[in-house]
């Protein structure tokens, strides 16, 4: 095995690749920015101190690497400068892959997000090759996310071996931040989530997640693009599996989606004042009236990707964040 570049590895998905990489065999390589850190890092990352949007600083760093997997990525569902989102995730990009090409790195797995894919308009569960636009995106990540993709997908024609993987919902442990998801299971087990709104979401495991992306990197086409996900879950049948883990009750009341709208708008205009994290994240409630569903046949057939129970990922993600303070 030779040397991984790997961005994010202080994140979640990022840190779970990061010990997969090193299970392997390879020599890992990490960016990180000053003081950024994760508690479950194994050892034997190699670091380097530096920032997507420097993009020179970048190219010294991956000198000498084989092969790149970029996973991090500015994943907020509200910034007060929302330009930071997209000078990571879209400029950031650039300079990875650009510096991927100019040190002639053999290939790059790229991790987008469903987010940056299409829906299907009847709610079936969408796919790799489900038409989508920009006129799609909701909220800023996800348009920096979709901007971010078609930036890779400029640099195959350049000659780079590009493979992108998107995954769907990841939980289980190691959610530090945590995570807009991840947030809602340390909601759901401090009580403080009296009730639901009618969406739902492809969980899968973290650690297939992690998994696929070494799968992409050995099987994947270049040019070729992979959901990692498992199951589409409404969120009352989360909050179900959620219950019947943690013995914690699940909300019984389901909201109306408009009530909620203006509620998150107010919260919206209190945070541009304050500075503070909306209570209700506009982005989030916008997202929330189409259920995110997608299909991941692709990767399981052609990669091999597994599909661990994601009951045992909720189960794991509950117990960390216990064991941790979060609960």
């Amino acid at each position: 095995m030779g040397t991984a570049f790997l961005t994010g590895a202080t994140g979640f998905i990022g840190c779970h690749v990061a010990v997969v990489l090193l299970e392997r065999g390879w020599r890992v390589k990490g960016l990180r920015r000053p003081g950024s850190t994760h508690p479950d890092l194994p050892d034997g990352i190699e670091w380097a101190t530096g920032d997507l949007r420097d993009g020179d600083g970048i190219r010294r760093a991956m000198a000498g690497c084989d092969v790149v997997f970029h996973v991090a990525a500015d994943y907020r569902l509200w910034a007060r400068n929302p330009s930071e989102i997209y000078e990571t995730n879209v400029t950031g990009t650039f300079h990875v892959l650009d510096a991927a090409l100019a040190n002639a790195v053999e290939r790059v797995v790229y991790t987008s997000s469903v987010g940056a894919l299409g829906l299907n308009a009847d709610g079936r569960p969408a796919n790799e090759d489900t038409p989508v636009g920009i006129h799609d995106m909701v909220g800023h990540y996800k348009r920096s996310k979709y901007l971010a993709e078609r930036k890779a997908e400029g640099f195959l024609s350049r000659g780079l071996q590009v493979v992108t993987v998107h995954p769907s919902t990841p939980v289980g442990p190691g959610d530090h931040k945590p995570t807009p998801t991840g947030k809602i299971i340390v909601d759901f087990l401090n009580r403080r989530m009296p009730a639901y709104l009618d969406t739902g979401l492809n969980l899968v495991d973290v650690r297939d997640v992690a998994e696929g992306h070494l799968l992409a990197l050995e099987k994947g086409r270049t040019g070729g693009k992979y959901i990692l996900g498992n199951e589409n879950l409404t969120l009352a049948q989360i909050f179900a599996l959620l219950e019947s883990i943690s013995d914690v009750p699940a909300p019984r009341i389901r909201l109306p989606y408009r009530p909620i709208y203006h509620l998150a708008r107010l919260c919206e205009g209190l945070s541009k004042v304050t500075g503070k994290e909306p209570l209700i994240p506009l982005e989030g409630v916008k997202m929330a009236r189409r259920r995110m569903f997608f299909d991941s046949t692709r990767a399981v057939s052609e990669l091999g990707f597994p599909q661990t129970p994601v009951e045992t990922a909720l189960r794991d993600a509950v117990a960390w964040f216990r064991d941790n303070g979060y609960a």
